[in-house]
């Protein structure tokens, strides 16, 4: 039979791919990544400017490739290193705006679970709605480390929107508006990529994790600059890296 790789999307081979990739929205942020964190980087895809690269971090062998924006790149993506490329764990990294006033800017969410108003999950046919979960081993780890490193965390939901630029109003300080119910039912912040990568682990029987940092408010309206953001991302990288190679660890002492 003839291999179903390279896709459309991703030329090349799974033995290219570390077993945990980290998943940036923007390719750009994969460079970044790759240059700033990784020994011996390798550009291993750029298909479409979607770049990917595998190199070490602490001796282990991982990746980071993007994932582009919204529910329908991340499912194209993610499907395809899980189930064609043989990945194991996808770690997103990624940015978020703030629905709880417990959630203040430059903190870091670790995606529990992920609301959604998308229809990705009508594809699998149950009967009822599929909740998009983490896998709880990523989860355990991530807030294991985040606390362990001090960082200003929250672990919870999340809500992943379809919608960038909304008809309705996004006032969240109005208590009809979809976003407040949002937040009213205890949601911490909303992006726009999370539920779909937790529904594809779930179907491919893999590991996913959303980190994210708050780089906005909807509730004050304080936004962090470039700069910030840098700082902070590097941050959520490091936490997610450290994560990757928990896991790595806890496979090779099994």
């Amino acid at each position: 039979m003839q291999n179903p790789y390279p896709t459309p999307h991703i030329d090349a081979k799974p033995e290219d791919f570390g077993k945990t990739v980290l998943m940036p929205g923007d390719p750009l942020r994969s460079k970044w990544i790759a240059e700033h964190f990784f020994e011996k980087p390798v550009l291993i895809n750029n298909v479409r400017g979607v770049q990917g690269y595998t190199g070490f971090y602490k001796g282990f062998k991982l990746s980071v490739m993007a994932s582009g924006m919204g529910m329908p790149s991340m499912g194209i993506y993610s499907y395809e290193l899980f189930n064609i490329f043989d990945v194991d764990n996808i770690i997103r990294v990624g940015s978020a705006g703030a629905m709880s006033p417990q959630v203040k800017v430059r903190d870091i969410v670790l995606a529990q679970s992920a609301a959604t108003d998308s229809n990705y999950a009508h594809q699998f046919k149950t009967e009822g709605t599929l909740a998009p979960t983490a896998n709880f081993e990523l989860l355990r780890i991530g807030a294991s480390q985040a606390e362990k490193a001090g960082i200003a965390h929250h672990v919870g939901s999340v809500f992943t929107s379809d919608i960038f630029y909304s008809d309705q109003t996004t006032n969240i300080n109005d208590p009809l508006s979809p976003i407040a119910r949002w937040s009213q039912m205890g949601v911490l912040c909303v992006e726009m990529e999370t539920a779909a990568l937790y529904l594809n682990a779930a179907r491919a029987g893999k590991k996913a994790l959303s980190i994210l940092t708050i780089s906005d408010s909807l509730i004050t309206g304080e936004a962090t600059s470039a700069a910030e953001r840098q700082t902070s991302f590097a941050q959520m990288i490091e936490l997610a890296l450290q994560t990757a190679v928990e896991i790595e660890t806890s496979k090779s002492t099994r």
